[in-house]
């Protein structure tokens, strides 16, 4: 399973969207409307993001502070978010195209900008955290299969993700561009 699928699979659970919709008063459908077109975006944003070695750094610095230790459902995430916290995190991953992405998600699912990031805000700091939980879970894969020349028992760091670039850019690695698919595969 991509972790686009899985990310999309607990954001679009029938207790995510409640939970979405408890927190925003929003009709169900459209949450779901908009989370179908909202996160391949923000996954595709992402991984453009980090193909540079700032950006890299910059996603991986933001996984960490968004973390489950406590193994919270996706939809125990949403109704506890900080939206202060979501609002930055899509602010950072849309950037400039922030305001004009939100106006075009706007259109397509008959809601208002103003709605668009406020369903967004609340949803982004559970998206993080599913990230975050399947590279690690990729990290502890790759640790064991320690013969990518990838050496992750000093942690995970820009060494490991230029690594994993590079065998990609080289034609070792499958998905091409995709970062987080990247981290995934790696172990496989």
């Amino acid at each position: 399973m991509s972790l686009l699928n899985m990310i999309l699979g607990s954001m679009t659970s029938q207790t995510s969207v409640d939970s979405l919709a408890g927190k925003t008063g929003l009709d169900k459908k459209k949450i779901a409307s908009l989370l179908a077109i909202a996160l391949p975006l923000l996954m595709k944003s992402m991984t453009q993001n980090a193909s540079s070695q700032q950006g890299a750094s910059s996603l991986l610095g933001a996984l960490a502070q968004h973390t489950n230790p406590n193994r919270k459902s996706t939809a125990q995430q949403i109704s506890e978010a900080d939206a202060g916290d979501g609002a930055k995190i899509v602010n950072h991953i849309l950037g400039k195209d922030t305001d004009k992405i939100i106006g075009q998600m706007a259109g397509q699912t008959d809601l208002t900008p103003d709605q668009v990031s406020t369903v967004l805000a609340q949803m982004a700091p559970a998206m993080m955290s599913g990230v975050s939980e399947a590279t690690d879970q990729a990290k502890k894969e790759k640790a064991k299969a320690s013969s990518s020349g990838i050496d992750l028992s000093d942690g995970f760091d820009m060494k490991d993700v230029m690594g994993i670039i590079g065998a990609t850019s080289k034609g070792k690695g499958k998905g091409g561009s995709d970062l987080l698919s990247m981290l995934l595969k790696a172990s496989k």
